[in-house]
């Protein structure tokens, strides 16, 4: 299979994932659609390593997993946070993090 339809698929799960985070305000919503971008980035990465035939893409998919493991955990946190103190849901009126 050539490296193009892999990268086809990459390109419109991110184009999905970017929409969802430009267009919803749910904060879940957003967080499972960076998820998906997240997961697209992958899927190229490892498009590219097995068109090149060494495993460096591979290896860095693995550390971009991690890092999006820490990014639902701490955004999980925030979501269930914002939901126990009966903050409003959508992100554009979320003033109370602010710091």
């Amino acid at each position: 299979m050539a490296i193009g339809w892999y990268l086809v698929v990459s390109a419109l799960v991110f184009c999905i994932g970017a929409a969802g985070v430009l267009l919803r305000r749910n904060p879940l919503v957003v967080l499972l659609c960076l998820e998906l971008m997240l997961n697209a980035a992958n899927l190229a990465l490892i498009a590219f390593s097995r068109m090149h035939g060494n495993g460096d893409g591979q290896v860095f998919a693995i550390i971009v997993m991690v890092v999006a493991a820490c990014e639902v955990c701490i955004g999980l946190g925030l979501v269930v946070a914002i939901f126990r103190r009966r903050l409003p849901i959508d992100v554009d009126e979320l003033r109370e993090l602010h710091g």
